[in-house]
Formats: structure tokens, sequence, C-alpha cells
């Protein structure tokens, strides 16, 4: 009885369907395609377009981006999830629209994406090819450096905001200065490179900026900082429903534990990626780390809380 009608609900969102052994086709809601390819699981709760590979481990999660409000609700009924979303949307707009931070890069930046470059530009780019920074990752991640001025022999990501603007940037010396980053004294409540972020992918959560050219495009940094619930970051996460990965340095456990309870209270679909015994994602090559992505632990909250519980 159950199952059927989870199908009503599914087939109000998503349309007709038919079924294949234990899993239903439907047509995928993300990529359109004029096939049903959007291939559900109601036993094992998790779905896979064979298109355009939108998936995860949850169908809650496509009823509550897809659905309204009474498809939603009536899905709550029928499995006992609270639906966090409906009360989250009512937290976070009603808020004023804040200007978005804007800054400028150093006037002594140099882009190490141009073609044409001065002699000591190979200093930074020695740096960037030992820690296995390549062609396309400087191309991407729009990397330069400062040859001179306060930010002199220093590898410089910048980040862009959703208008297209710097909103921060990450200086990170490669030269013999002791202090590793020398960061601008602005806000760091910031989506960084929010401009090239996907919400309706899974998003990689991790410490820094070079941790998340090793993650890859869709990884985000936290800046070091703890990610609270009125940040931008946790917003966006909410408010698109976005499935993450997280990727905390190996040192940061109490930090990591506090960001999957957050996340799992906001009933998010969240993977643990275990990173020892490195101590953080950019010691890792990047298959490596899509290695260690695809076998990331699924948190559920009755089994994290279970987990903690006795290991106390």
């Amino acid at each position: 009885m159950s199952e059927g009608k989870k199908l009503q609900i599914l087939k109000g969102i998503l349309g007709s369907f038919y079924r294949s052994n234990d899993e239903y086709l439907f047509s995928c809601p993300k990529c359109s395609h004029h096939k049903r390819k959007l291939s559900l699981n109601l036993e094992k709760d998790a779905f896979k377009c064979w298109v355009c590979d939108f998936s995860g481990r949850s169908i809650q999660r496509l009823v509550r981006k897809y659905g309204d409000y009474r498809q939603r609700l009536g899905w709550k009924e029928l499995t006992n999830v609270i639906d966090v979303l409906s009360f989250s949307e009512d937290l976070f707009s009603e808020e004023e629209t804040e200007e978005e931070q804007i800054i400028k890069l150093p006037s002594e930046f140099v882009s190490l994406a141009n073609n044409d470059l001065p002699y000591d530009s190979l200093y930074a780019r020695n740096y960037l090819k030992i820690r296995g920074i390549t062609k396309q990752d400087i191309l991407y991640w729009k990397i330069g450096y400062c040859p001179t001025g306060p930010y002199k022999k220093r590898i410089i990501i910048p980040s862009f905001g959703l208008e297209g603007r710097s909103n921060y940037f990450i200086a990170r010396t490669y030269g013999e200065d002791w202090k590793k980053y020398l960061n601008p004294s602005v806000s760091r409540d910031i989506v960084f490179n929010h401009l090239y972020l996907d919400f309706d992918d899974d998003l990689v959560i991790v410490e820094g900026a070079f941790d998340a050219i090793t993650a890859g495009p869709n990884a985000v940094p936290l800046l070091g900082s703890t990610l609270r619930e009125d940040s931008k970051l946790f917003q966006e996460i909410v408010k698109n429903d976005t499935a993450i990965y997280v990727a905390l340095d190996s040192d940061a456990e109490t930090k990591t534990k506090r960001l999957i309870k957050s996340l799992l209270e906001y009933d998010i679909e969240t993977y643990h990626v275990d990173v020892n015994p490195y101590s953080d994602v950019g010691e890792m090559t990047k298959e490596e780390f899509q290695k260690r992505k695809s076998k990331a632990e699924v948190m559920k909250p009755e089994d994290y809380l279970l987990r903690e519980i006795l290991k106390i």
C-alpha cells in the first residue's frame, strides 16, 4: 500500500513511468531526456539518470526539489521523515538581500593563464607543478601570482561571485616567507567561486583552495572557518538541497563531526570521504581523491547518532 502511494506522488511529480524488475523508470527532471531514463529503486531508496548521471541515495531529495508542498507533505507522512526544507524556506527567504562583496585583486597580479609570461613566473609555475596543478587547473581557477608588492612571491587564487566579480582571493607563498597565507582582510562569509558551482550536483566541502583544486570543479573550500547555519554557503546548500561530500583535513575530526551533524539536522544527503593517512585532500592525486569519493560512506542520521553514542 505504501509503495503504491509513493508511486502516485512520484507520478504527480515526474509523470508516467514503467516498471523494469525492481526499478521504476521516469523522465529525468534535470536533463529532460525524451526517454524515461531516470531509474528509481524504492526498496533501496536511490535514483539515477542513465543519461545525465543525476543520482542520489534518497528519493526524498527528488520530492523536495521538484514536488509542491502537498506532495512533500504526503511523502513525509509515508516515510516519517521531517521535511526540513519547508521551514528552511521561511528561515532564509525573508532576509534582506545583501550586496555581494566585491574586492580588487592585487595591482601586481599576473595571470598564469597568459601565453606570454615573464621569466620570474617560472618559480610560481614550478611550485604549482610540484603540487600537481596542471595548466587546465590554472585556466579553470584563474590562478596567478604577484612578483612584487605586498603579496610578493605568492600564488593568487581568486574567487568570483555570481555577478562575475572577485569577492575574495587566496595568497599562498611559494617563496621563503614564514607566513604561508596572507589573505585579504575582508569577510570570509562568501561562497568561494560561487560563479562556477552547480548546487544541483554533488558538492565537495574541503578546507582550503588547493584541496578544492584536487577535489575537482564542484568543490568549495571553507577557508579554514566553520560552516555556520547562517552562513551564505550553508544557506545555498539547504535552499538547493545539495548532496554534500565532506572531506576535511584528517586533524579536523571535531569540525567534521560538527559539520556532518548540522547537515543531517537539515536532512541533507551527506557523505564522509576518508582522508587518512593523508593530512588533507591537497596531498592526494586527483585520481586518488575520486577513488575515495566513490567509496565515501553515506551518513544516515540514525547510524551516525548510534556510532557517536558507542564511542562514549
